[in-house]
């Protein structure tokens, strides 16, 4: 069993900061690609920001120069630090990664996992 658990947001004024966190826990053998997605309403999901496990990243054009991804391989977590916050990155942010773990006594393929959300309010 694997989970994904995230924390840190909340409701920020415009131009203000917010630091997201999402923990790995379980049976996990290994995590290769790490994620922050969002999802405002009437809108599709969208990726934000990804991490490789060899710290390869990518960003979404809108917060480029705004967030930073980075992740602690020790504690199998994934922060997203988000500055200069607008009302446009209103949103349910979800963790995301590609994990292999234990099961039934071997090593499975990699699989998706997602964090349960967590909301996001820039008021202007």
């Amino acid at each position: 069993q694997v989970q994904l658990v995230e924390s840190g947001g909340g409701l920020v004024q415009a131009g203000g900061s917010l630091r997201l966190v999402c923990a790995a826990s379980g049976t996990i053998f290994s995590i290769n690609a790490m994620a922050w997605y969002r999802q405002a309403p009437g809108k599709q999901r969208e990726l934000v920001a990804k991490i490789s496990s060899g710290g390869s990243i990518d960003y979404v054009d809108s917060v480029k120069g705004r967030f930073t991804i980075s992740r602690d391989g020790a504690k199998n977590t994934v922060y997203l630090q988000m500055n200069s916050l607008k009302p446009e990155d209103t949103a349910v942010y979800y963790c995301n990664a590609a994990i292999r773990d234990y099961s039934r006594g071997s090593v499975s393929a990699s699989r998706d996992y997602w964090g349960q959300g967590t909301q996001v309010t820039v008021s202007s």
